[in-house]
């Protein structure tokens, strides 16, 4: 099974289990809010947000247009640095190139920064596999990797966890008791993960752009994992979705001013680098060797299809601050790589409808997610398009598709519309005992009461 695929029932399941652990519910509605605030206050700084956002937009657009010239220049421009590129159809290819210049290399250690697509693709089981320990060195990923568990959020991938949550995966690393505060856990991480830089073979990074005129990896951090992993090692690893490249630096600027005040509220993180090529004469840093990985997995289906604004996704993690479907379900039950407005989009279309059904409902459409959106990618209006996707490809349920014909049916003539609605309004004390609304009362809310009157009736 894929990384992206859900099992029947999954997403049910799983939020289920996230509404009852109340430490996990109280972390999600507490890191969310905080970067949801720190984004609007963002945003305000920016002066015309709006005409930003636009422009941001067209470059993201103009660039899967032309998707195919870019990765070309980007290939050349990479290769005539001396950088080795290859161009991976799917996770299998992708997963064995990596295995195999892991073996060349004779690593047995590799460190990774924080990477969704090597999560995408399943990278740590075919390390583990092939004998190579594959230890993640981004603090959240290090704690999940500790817990066993998988990224919650595609900017804080730990966000479920607490402190103390924290503090007890790093003593038992460590062997030592290490208090729940910040300063404390992240001296014990940068121990314990010290030996791991020091000794590695390989450094295995993701890709948050590519710069199609340079042949430059982008790489956005907060911490300074990210410049250890691709300087250290003597070998190094980029992985790139295939939509992530921008063809100059001066886009490349564009986007940079919308990621991180989108996705943590700063104007710039703390670390932004650029990785271009291999170690030159005379230069003290960086691998003897590196590689890109350029990676298809079915995204070439969406360039030509009316889902190609997804691909426009700069993976800042907006979408899910201002979700309350998020807030509430947590991370891990839309998949075990993207979540929230944007996963609910992007695992359907990458893995198929078949294989995550309930994402397309896993959605008020409340439209805060577009709102939110630095790109302005529709993404309420690309759920109500998966919704009809479902139906028409037959993937819904009979029952469920037997069930919405029939309302069509009925409310597609007045005297029926006049008829339920009317009977619906004499019934509605019964509405928190039966149908979907006991559902919705089992929660402990009040189902909303009917008007007296319709709407059309007060028009007349």
């Amino acid at each position: 099974m894929s990384a992206l695929d859900q099992p029947p029932g999954a997403f049910r399941a799983r939020a289920r289990d996230a509404l009852a652990a109340k430490r996990m519910q109280a972390a999600l509605d507490s890191s969310t809010f905080r970067l949801y605030d720190h984004r609007l206050a963002a945003w305000d700084g920016l002066g015309d947000v709006e005409a930003l956002r636009e422009t941001a937009r067209r470059i993201r657009e103009r660039t899967i247009a032309r998707l195919d010239d870019h990765l070309e220049a980007f290939a050349d421009a990479v290769e005539a640095r001396g950088g080795n590129v290859f161009f991976a159809r799917t996770a299998e290819e992708a997963r064995a190139y990596v295995v195999d210049v892991c073996t060349r290399a004779g690593a047995r250690l590799a460190v990774k920064s924080k990477s969704m697509l090597s999560e995408e693709i399943g990278l740590n089981t075919a390390l583990e596999a092939a004998g190579v320990r594959a230890v993640e060195t981004d603090l959240g990923e290090y704690l999940l990797q500790l817990a066993g568990r998988r990224p919650a959020h595609i900017v804080a991938p730990a966000i479920e966890l607490t402190k103390e949550d924290c503090a007890e995966l790093l003593s038992r690393a460590g062997g030592v008791a290490v208090e729940p505060e910040l300063e404390a856990l992240t001296a014990a991480a940068r121990r314990q993960l010290r030996e791991a830089f020091q000794t590695a073979d390989v450094g295995i990074t993701g890709a948050n752009f590519a710069v199609a005129e340079t042949g430059s990896i982008c790489l956005v951090t907060n911490e300074g994992n990210g410049r250890l992993v691709s300087s250290l090692p003597r070998v190094c690893i980029s992985l790139l979705g295939m939509e992530r490249v921008v063809p100059t630096t001066a886009e490349l600027a564009v986007l940079l001013q919308l990621l991180a005040r989108s996705g943590t509220g700063q104007p710039l993180t703390v670390y932004t680098t650029l990785l271009t090529g291999p170690r030159r004469d005379g230069e003290e840093d960086g691998p003897e060797e590196s590689h890109v990985v350029i990676i298809d997995n079915d995204r070439t289906n969406l360039v030509r299809g009316r889902y190609r604004t997804m691909l426009s996704c700069i993976r800042c993690g907006a979408c899910l601050n201002v979700c309350p479907v998020y807030r509430k379900a947590g991370g891990n039950a839309y998949s075990d790589v993207y979540s929230g407005p944007m996963g609910a989009v992007l695992v359907p279309l990458l893995a198929g409808l078949a294989q995550a059904p309930a994402l397309p409902h896993a959605s008020s459409l409340c439209g805060a997610c577009t709102e939110a959106c630095p790109v302005k990618i529709p993404l309420h209006e690309l759920l109500l398009d998966l919704r009809r996707d479902l139906v028409a490809e037959g993937v819904a349920s009979r029952r469920e598709r037997l069930a919405f014909a029939l309302w069509s049916l009925v409310w597609s003539r007045p005297w029926s519309y006049r008829l339920t609605t009317r009977a619906a309004r004499l019934g509605q004390r019964f509405g928190a005992v039966a149908g979907p609304g006991r559902v919705w009362a089992r929660a402990g809310r009040a189902l909303p009461r009917l008007a007296r009157r319709r709407y059309r009736d007060r028009r007349r």
